[in-house]
């Protein structure tokens, strides 16, 4: 990728793609958009490939940061915004076969262990992780102080570790468990 190798990235977005996908679809909740977050997000990595840090992180994290941040830009501009007032949002989640037979994290056990979380913690990673809220836009939306905000998204990242680890979670969840801490 650092070498702009047309292989390595054509690799990285059969391996990643899928997730990511899954991933990107829980925020944007728009299988259009959601596609092209995916394909933005992989011409970001082409392009920025040589600030990959391997001592900050995995390949994987750096890709997930990209698409998530990509995703939250897209679902806070106007554009979009607007979008979503005028056409009615579909909740359910796809699995983009177009992509690759691999599953996202929704058909891979993620959503039951988010819910397995006590409420005020569940809360929290649905509405920052999923929905893409800044921990200001919770603290006003819940009425709850940021420092309690904070120390409850603290306390339910470590919860849902424990449920990965005791459910001997496969390295692709502990993956996202380990973005959903950073």
């Amino acid at each position: 990728l650092q070498q702009k190798d047309r292989q390595a990235i054509a690799l990285l977005y059969d391996r990643y793609a899928p997730t990511l996908y899954g991933i990107v679809l829980r925020i944007v909740k728009s299988r259009e958009s959601a596609e092209d977050i995916i394909q933005e997000t992989f011409v970001k990595a082409w392009q920025n490939g040589s600030n990959f840090d391997t001592s900050k992180g995995t390949l994987f994290t750096w890709l997930l940061n990209i698409a998530r941040n990509t995703a939250i830009d897209k679902k806070r501009s106007v554009y979009f915004r607007q979008q979503e007032k005028t056409q009615a949002i579909d909740g359910e989640l796809y699995n983009a076969p177009s992509l690759s037979e691999q599953p996202n994290p929704d058909l891979i056990g993620l959503d039951a262990m988010v819910n397995g979380l006590e409420e005020k913690h569940r809360i929290l990673i649905e509405l920052i992780y999923f929905q893409g809220f800044t921990h200001t836009e919770v603290t006003e939306q819940l009425h709850i102080p940021l420092g309690t905000i904070k120390t409850r998204l603290r306390i339910a990242l470590r919860e849902l570790r424990k449920l990965f680890e005791e459910q001997n979670v496969t390295l692709g969840l502990m993956l996202i468990c380990n973005w959903l801490m950073n």
